[in-house]
């Protein structure tokens, strides 16, 4: 009997063990979403294809180890930049049934801990491009992260026309790419910039209707009154979606890219035409998940076509 507190305390170890991993996975996740990884992919996506259109013949092995750097610091200041959005907007994510389970807006992590780990980031993903790649691709980065922090995020709460301006920004990626590949930023990247500032706008205006309620509930103002919303959802889905299919030719016209792309875009900028228009004139939540599934097809698929096709 004397050494049954001994097997107790062992037991008690045993079970500990498993409870402590589980808690250390739980909260590795947790700091792992703050990061925003679903839209860093399509950032690292549209970075590396701007890099790879704006690379010329040379060292191999110097362009896969500089593409490397470039990706490695471009995603640190992106999940820096989607780490220090969810600090900022803590109160208002909480409001909102889409945001509440988030990590900082439910209450598992702390405030602090969480500003540290976003500043961390940003500060390292900006010294890596600036130290590695090159100081144009470190200030890209850096007018990114602040104007999408102090202007676009403030506007939510004032002006639909928040979407406008957060479309600057947010189409930057393939621009760091292309200027880590040349060190400057030639006429052909600001096609790249092009496509990806308007098709922000119709896979914004998905999210904003499918959310809307939400939104209202937290103070946004990302659509305008009842009187000029319909008007103003058809405008930012459909005239974007329509313009997008010229300028995604442009690489094909200059003589860039070849057939496979220019069928490849004609198709799938047709595909998310059709989506736009069809949620533009019905407005459904059903018509925006579809516009929205097909904004997160197209733009990928369209950069990998780039890269797949480049001359």
């Amino acid at each position: 009997m004397a050494s049954e507190p001994n097997v107790v305390a062992l037991d008690m170890a045993e079970v500990a063990r498993p409870v402590r991993a589980i808690q250390l996975w739980a909260t590795l996740s947790d700091y792992w979403a703050l990061t925003k990884p679903e839209v860093n992919f399509l950032i690292l996506v549209t970075a590396l294809a701007g890099f790879y259109l704006a690379s010329k013949p040379g060292s191999r092995g110097l362009r896969v180890l500089l593409a490397g750097h470039m990706l490695l610091g471009t995603l640190m200041v992106a999940a820096g930049t989607g780490t220090l959005n969810q600090f900022l907007e803590r109160s208002f994510d909480a409001q909102m049934r889409r945001t509440a389970r988030r990590p900082l807006a439910s209450g598992r992590l702390k405030a602090s801990h969480v500003l540290c780990f976003g500043t961390l980031l940003a500060l390292a993903g900006t010294v890596n491009l600036a130290m590695t790649v090159n100081v144009l691709t470190s200030l890209l980065a850096v007018i990114t992260l602040l104007s999408y922090l102090f202007l676009y995020m403030p506007l939510k709460r004032q002006t639909p026309l928040c979407t406008l301006i957060g479309a600057f920004p947010g189409a930057v990626p393939p621009l760091i790419g292309w200027a880590a590949a040349r060190g400057r930023l030639d006429p052909e990247a600001w096609v790249l910039y092009a496509m990806v500032f308007l098709w922000q706008f119709p896979h914004f205006m998905a999210i904003a209707w499918m959310y809307r309620e939400d939104y209202l509930r937290a103070g946004y103002l990302v659509l305008p009154p009842s009187a000029l919303r319909d008007r103003f959802v058809i405008w930012q889905s459909l005239v974007p979606a329509l313009v997008l299919v010229p300028i995604s030719l442009i690489p094909t016209i200059t003589g860039e890219l070849g057939l496979v792309y220019s069928v490849g875009a004609i198709l799938c900028s047709s595909m998310f035409l059709y989506s736009s228009a069809r949620f533009a004139f019905y407005r459904s939540s059903v018509m925006a998940r579809r516009l929205l599934a097909t904004s997160i097809i197209y733009l990928p698929l369209v950069f990998i076509l780039m890269v797949l096709d480049k001359k």
